[in-house]
């Protein structure tokens, strides 16, 4: 390793970030659902109910995964990552690209439904990783850090080896 150390995202910088941005998520959903139910009424009201619900929440998923996977494949940072200066890196260096930060999404997801344990190993692991980290091979770093790409590289534990004990 270099003498370099990057100076990883902790989970309270994390957690705020992410704070700002379910608010902000939330609010372009509330505005954009109350744009449709305004245009809706004048036109009259659709039915049957359960297709309301079911365009409601596909909307809420779509506005959400749009604006997570969006701002990580495009510039590394959604808005309140950026107000807390951190950013998700590949280990490229660069941000991840579109399938990586849809990843980043569904790890998301798994990490909040069982009252945010996915987070947990951000408390424990060297590199401050969390499930969605994990999941797409991320990692969340402070946005002035230098990059040294060996330190970016999976852990040697994480590489896949055939049965010869060689990495594959």
């Amino acid at each position: 390793m270099s003498g370099t150390r990057i100076p990883y995202a902790g989970i309270a910088t994390r957690a705020v970030a992410l704070g700002i941005d379910a608010v902000l998520s939330q609010g372009i959903f509330i505005v954009g659902a109350a744009l449709l139910g305004l245009a809706g009424s004048l036109v009259g009201e659709l039915r049957p109910a359960w297709l309301v619900a079911f365009l409601a929440a596909a909307g809420w998923v779509l506005t959400g995964t749009t604006y997570f996977a969006g701002f990580w494949a495009v510039t590394g940072q959604t808005p309140g990552m950026r107000l807390m200066r951190i950013r998700v890196v590949a280990r490229d260096g660069a941000p991840p690209h579109a399938a990586r930060a849809l990843i980043r999404v569904v790890g998301l997801v798994l990490a909040i439904i069982p009252v945010f344990a996915g987070f947990i190993p951000v408390l424990i692991d060297n590199r401050r990783r969390g499930l969605p980290d994990f999941l797409a091979g991320t990692v969340v770093v402070y946005a002035g850090a230098e990059l040294a790409l060996d330190e970016l590289a999976p852990d040697e534990s994480l590489v896949t080896r055939d049965m010869s004990g060689q990495p594959s």
